[in-house]
């Protein structure tokens, strides 16, 4: 006889837990469901709560309506999108906000081979943009004088960024990160109290190149090279574009800047053997002009004394004669034949107006006196090349 175990009590026992699970699925349901329905909210009935309060010790901070949702007929009432533009207060404008300047009214400026970039503003809200700007280019910031209104920027290298095909595209992104190309970018940027509430802002640029000492050696130095106006100019278009400025005002702005201009500036010898530098400027106008030439040929400012027109430089003259050594200095007959560096001597530029219209620059030595060397006349030359 063969006995077969039934299957009876399996199968009670999925009918069981079928009808269990379905009755909490259910009930889960029916639970979730009246929770929302019971927490569901109603934005239009809301009230507002109390002002934030501020302890007395901080400052209030300011209301920002931008933002605010305005109530139209009452808290139940539908609100459309046309009535909510029209009640909607404090649309900020360009410059209203006291970050960014108006762009109407940024523009840039030229007066002989120098530009200049004009904001409206103090120099104390336009500081953390130019400040902003050099750091989003990628530059580091050596020098930062916000009371003298001076930022400039380490030396970093140029790299230019040429789109080249092919195995030498290819090749070139591959190595970008181990190849110097060579040359080295400097910044200056000084900001001046203009007219009006403005600010006007100076770039002044300095580049070196690496170069070989000999023709057959492998040693290698850095040596000054010119200025390039073209690249101030670039950066003040940029900054005016960081400004708010949209792109084609400001290619618009600085193509009209580099139309020609008549010379501003020449080199008048007086009946005592003085020569002077005259330029076609008032002297505040002269004064910065003055200061960026400065800055853009490499002299080291010392001091500056605005009251009395005065600029105290240091600048050693590598065009003059080789210095000659001392006798001892020749008795040392290991170190071959060397020539001595010229030592940088200590100048005084005087900026002072001889009308409303005009400004007369001179070369003064350390001492004040009237100074008539070639250095001098070579100062008051490179002088004219950048206020001409």
């Amino acid at each position: 006889m063969t006995y077969r175990k039934s299957s009876a009590p399996a199968a009670s026992r999925a009918r069981c837990f079928l009808i269990v699970a379905t009755t909490l699925s259910l009930g889960g349901c029916q639970t979730i469901s009246s929770v929302f329905d019971g927490q569901r909210g109603d934005y239009r009935n809301t009230g507002r709560l109390p002002p934030l309060e501020v302890p007395p010790d901080l400052a209030r901070p300011n209301a920002d309506t931008r933002f605010n949702v305005p109530e139209v007929g009452g808290g139940a009432a539908s609100t459309t999108f046309s009535e909510f533009d029209k009640q909607r207060k404090g649309k900020p404008a360009p410059g209203a906000t006291g970050v960014l300047p108006q762009v109407e009214k940024t523009r840039i400026e030229r007066s002989g081979t120098e530009r200049w970039l004009v904001v409206p503003g103090t120099p104390e809200k336009v500081w953390p943009l130019v400040r902003e700007f050099w750091l989003e280019s990628g530059f580091l910031l050596a020098v930062e004088t916000p009371e003298a209104g001076v930022l400039e920027t380490d030396w970093s290298e140029n790299r230019p960024r040429v789109s080249e095909g092919g195995i030498r595209g290819l090749f070139d992104r591959l190595v970008s990160t181990v190849r110097a190309s060579g040359t080295r970018d400097r910044f200056r940027t000084r900001l001046e109290r203009g007219p009006d509430g403005s600010t006007e802002i100076y770039v002044s640029h300095r580049g070196l190149e690496e170069v070989q000492v000999g023709v057959n050696s492998p040693e290698f130095r850095w040596q000054q090279r010119p200025s390039d106006t073209d690249l101030e100019a670039e950066m003040l278009r940029r900054i005016m574009v960081r400004f708010g400025t949209p792109e084609g005002v400001a290619k618009d702005s600085l193509a009209r800047s580099q139309a020609p201009a008549p010379a501003r500036a020449q080199i008048t010898k007086a009946a005592d053997g003085t020569s002077s530098l005259t330029v076609a400027d008032d002297f505040d106008r002269a004064w910065r002009r003055v200061g960026l030439a400065l800055d853009r040929i490499g002299f080291t400012v010392e001091d500056r004394d605005r009251s009395k027109g005065l600029y105290f430089v240091r600048y050693a003259d590598t065009d003059a004669a080789p210095q000659k050594e001392g006798y001892l200095s020749r008795l040392a007959f290991w170190r071959g034949d060397t020539v001595a560096p010229r030592k940088a001597e200590q100048f005084r530029i005087l900026v002072g107006a001889v009308d409303g219209a005009s400004t007369r620059v001179q070369v003064f030595n350390r001492e004040g006196a009237p100074d008539r060397s070639e250095t001098a006349q070579r100062i008051l030359t490179v002088l004219l090349e950048q206020l001409r």
